[in-house]
């Protein structure tokens, strides 16, 4: 069409006519009808396409919005949703649905307190919409979950937070404030959502809220750098968001002080490490994931500082916090094998092998196995007060000491039961270093191999002439002026 100087419009194509009022209002109900029949095929897409040509036909009908409206919703597409619902409402504000869904979207959006009006609105049109009535009531009590979970946010105390967003999250449509509420709860609970978080993100992608939610989830599990994104693109939407602001300050710090205590381990500066990693655990107490391998680094440090026992109590805190943190069980099976805690170290071996089983972690069971039944012996090395790594020449001397400390002669004067108690220790001292002074008694035995199995005496049975014997060779092979010795 052209206009003339005398404005009419004027048809420059004669092959197209100008469609009536009638016509134009019968080709869009044409394409509604053929939304209407993708939308019962759950085919949403091709849906909105034909809605969307059915309101480019006739702009003014708010039936048309108000079913593009129910389209994108099902698409996850909240924020636009909403402006259709809008819309169609103020072309017509007797549209009992165009109220309902335009509720059902602030709902979604997390403003339960707008979705409320909304049906308000639509009860005032039919005060027996049991639909409205039901959707009122889920507004009602998201607002006050809301607000008994906004208590407990604040207090940092989630656990009281556990049963209104249980409840809350339980509903078709919950509250994207809820959502946010649940990153930090999920934490502390131990049940991250990944469909609330999805879900969110999908309802607005652009949305501060939704990016902040997303940021938060990662951040609790562990995905530091991935979540100060997320909170940066949060900051970008909305730069007055303070709890996107903290939380990234939070991250940052945390990050930071982790890497300090790493750089600090690396270089063998252990006590440094150690109280960084300490500053670093009271940055955020809920931050599960985190603290949990916060702990482990420090019961790695305190294993290399030889504090075991706090070593073993960090390893503890960890596990406490994440039960699934098999380097926590490693760590601390390995400070309880050094502290020759052998049924604990077993014990954690077990659940190692259990969870993961490799190789390694077989040899590392069966190693602890092999100590805790050593263990349950004789330790023929403490009956001579020597290390396990002794060479020949000290077991000979640590023997010489307590054979003569326990010597029945030294003892003649004493009462029968110190007498007794006396015997049964030189005798104990002579077992021990009939073994540790054969080699292959003594491989045997380090390798804790069953010697009486094999047909070798382990000096359980040694008379006492035995141990005479043996008393008298080792003295005289230490020089004739160490046999003579006066008891006193």
């Amino acid at each position: 069409k052209m206009a003339t100087e005398s404005g009419d419009a004027v048809n420059m194509d004669p092959d197209i006519d100008l469609l009536s009022d009638e016509e134009i209002e019968r080709e869009a109900e044409g394409f509604k009808e053929q939304g209407n029949a993708f939308y019962i095929k759950k085919d949403y897409e091709e849906a909105f396409n034909y809605y969307t040509k059915a309101i480019d036909m006739c702009p003014k009908n708010a039936s048309y919005y108000g079913n593009r409206a129910a389209t994108l919703m099902m698409l996850y597409r909240y924020r636009e949703a909403l402006e259709d619902a809008q819309q169609s409402v103020r072309l017509d504000n007797s549209f009992m649905k165009g109220h309902l869904r335009e509720g059902k979207c602030h709902l979604s959006l997390g403003n339960a307190m707008a979705a409320r009006r909304c049906f308000q609105k639509v009860l005032e049109l039919e005060p027996d919409n049991g639909q409205a009535q039901q959707e009122l009531k889920n507004a009602e009590a998201i607002l006050e979950y809301e607000r008994m979970a906004e208590i407990g946010f604040e207090k940092r105390d989630f656990r009281m937070v556990s049963f209104p967003f249980l409840r809350c999250v339980m509903r078709p449509l919950t509250a994207a404030s809820f959502r946010q509420i649940s990153a930090p709860l999920s934490a502390d609970r131990g049940f991250l959502l990944s469909s609330p978080r999805s879900d969110i993100l999908r309802m607005d992608s652009t949305n501060a809220d939704a990016l902040y939610v997303r940021g938060l989830c990662l951040y609790y599990e562990d995905c530091i750098d991935k979540a100060v994104q997320f909170f940066v693109q949060a900051l970008r939407m909305a730069p007055d968001h303070d709890k996107a602001r903290l939380a990234c300050r939070n991250a940052k710090a945390l990050k930071a002080k982790k890497e300090e205590g790493n750089k600090a381990f690396k270089e063998g500066s252990y006590e440094a490490a150690y109280e960084l990693y300490s500053e670093a655990l009271t940055i955020d107490p809920n931050n599960i994931k985190t603290n949990a391998k916060l702990y482990c680094n420090r019961a790695t440090v305190g294993s290399k500082l030889k504090k075991l026992d706090q070593a073993i109590e960090d390893c503890s805190k960890a596990i406490k916090l994440d039960e699934t943190y098999i380097k926590a069980y490693l760590r601390r099976a390995q400070c309880y094998m050094d502290t020759e805690q052998y049924e604990e170290a077993v014990r954690d071996y077990e659940k190692v092998y259990q969870t993961e089983k490799t190789k390694e972690h077989k040899h590392l069971l069966k190693n602890a196995q092999l100590e805790l039944k050593k263990s349950k012996r004789k330790d023929y090395y403490k009956v001579l007060g020597v290390d396990k790594n002794a060479t020949e020449e000290e077991i000979k001397k640590a023997y010489r000491k307590r054979a003569l400390l326990h010597h029945p002669d030294r003892h003649s004067s004493a009462t029968p039961e110190v007498q007794k108690e006396e015997e049964k220790k030189f005798k104990e001292v002579g077992e021990a270093f009939s073994v540790l002074s054969d080699p292959k008694k003594k491989s045997r035995y380090d390798s804790g191999q069953d010697l009486e199995d094999d047909g070798m005496n382990m000096g359980g049975d040694i008379n006492e002439k035995s141990l005479i014997c043996l008393f008298v060779s080792v003295f005289l092979a230490s020089g004739p002026g160490n046999f003579f010795f006066q008891f006193g």
